[in-house]
């Protein structure tokens, strides 16, 4: 209350004062304010729509740069209707062009083609191309956020306002990790033709290549989209899709604390979520991932977490999961590091893997947590090991049964 009444004294003090101070002092009591992100998850069957896991799956967040989803699904709607065309140049004008980053960097009356905007929305997550689209779309950003919010409600996204095409920071643009999981199933269902933009790693543009921010993209197997996003006020958001053995998830984060912690996260909700849908008795057996990244460091948290691997009965029938181990350490940061470092560096090899870090518990003794890439075939272990113990990385093969789970991160 004492600070409401501070605010308003001063608002009404500057407001007497020159136009250009009082500007000032507005934007300067905004920063008093940040807004503070709200943990959220949600896991979908993305064929039936069934929800598998959900945390306050229906508490409004902001969604910063995930709002270019329905940025794009207006573009692909203006496709289907003829309203525009792949081939077709749209110009950058002058507010575009005044857009923070992330941004291609547009000069005032610039154009680019429908299929670049298109690509920089969904890989580089261009704030100046968004502004682009929208006033080509709707004559100004904001008509088109209106035109962005009734079609939000016509898809069934019943708690979304948006404010602007980029997610760029504002009070009233709100969504929920529902409403977001709708809107990813909705693009794959109403437009599968343009579903592909989602999956895509660089985009070129202008002789610079821009690399994709959903690093998922390379460390799980099966996931092929959608989108990240990220303000200050709203932490790290995702919105991810994977696909394994006829089996399609959208799982939905909001308010990562950092974009590693998140997509720890989200590896664990999706892993929990195919093993529901392959194994129905698992989904009774196994515990809720929370958010254990959401503490101050996310490597010394891991002292005071719970044990990250969970056994469940072995069936003598199940198939039999193979994979290696690359090391063993103290921390499940050095583990996790370990593991997405030969991961990436060894795609020839390993790209059918599965980054995983389990813990092993000694008595007495402190924990270790084994660094490994699971989901591969016994050949392709082998000869991984073969390779890596040629480069003098140490290297071992394991194998489990499928009804034996360690927490994949």
């Amino acid at each position: 209350m004492l600070g409401d009444w501070m605010r308003h004294g001063v608002m009404r003090i500057m407001s007497r004062t020159a136009p250009a101070i009082f500007l000032a002092a507005i934007l300067f009591l905004a920063s008093l304010t940040p807004g503070q992100a709200k943990y959220a998850s949600l896991v979908m069957d993305a064929e039936s729509g069934r929800v598998l896991y959900e945390t306050n799956a229906d508490t409004r967040n902001f969604p910063a740069s995930l709002t270019k989803m329905m940025t794009l699904y207006m573009v692909f709607d203006a496709l289907e209707r003829r309203k525009l065309s792949m081939d077709e140049y749209l110009p950058a004008s002058a507010k575009a062009t005044r857009q923070p980053a992330s941004k291609l960097g547009l000069r005032l009356g610039e154009t680019i083609s429908v299929k670049n905007a298109i690509q920089a929305l969904a890989t580089k997550s261009a704030n100046d191309v968004a502004v682009v689209v929208a006033e080509a779309l709707g004559g100004t950003e904001r008509r088109f956020a209106v035109k962005m919010t009734a079609m939000a409600r016509k898809i069934g996204m019943k708690r979304t306002t948006f404010r602007n095409a980029s997610g760029l920071p504002h009070r009233g643009q709100l969504s929920t990790a529902r409403d977001m999981a709708q809107l990813g199933r909705r693009l794959m269902r109403d437009f599968p033709q343009y579903y592909k933009y989602f999956s895509r790693r660089t985009f070129s543009y202008g002789g610079v290549t821009h690399k994709t921010h959903n690093k998922l993209l390379k460390t799980y197997r099966g996931v092929d989209g959608i989108k990240t996003g990220y303000i200050r006020a709203s932490g790290f958001n995702l919105v991810a899709s994977a696909r394994r053995n006829g089996h399609r998830l959208i799982g939905v984060v909001f308010g990562g604390r950092t974009s590693r912690s998140r997509n720890y996260v989200m590896t664990r909700l999706l892993n929990d979520g195919f093993k529901k849908l392959e194994y129905p008795a698992y989904a009774k057996a196994s515990p809720k991932p929370k958010p254990r990244y959401r503490k101050r460091t996310p490597v010394r948290k891991i002292k005071k977490a719970a044990p990250r691997t969970q056994i469940v009965t072995r069936s003598p029938k199940g198939p039999v999961i193979w994979g290696i181990q690359v090391g063993a350490y103290k921390r499940y940061g050095q583990a996790y590091k370990r593991a997405t470092n030969v991961f990436s560096k060894y795609p020839r090899y390993l790209k059918s893997g599965t980054v995983e870090v389990s813990e092993l518990s000694k008595r007495n003794r402190r924990s270790l947590y084994r660094a490994r890439i699971a989901g591969i075939s016994k050949r392709q272990a082998y000869r991984a090991c073969k390779v890596l113990e040629r480069r003098r990385i140490d290297c071992m093969e394991f194998s489990r049964k499928t009804s034996q789970v360690a927490w994949a991160r």
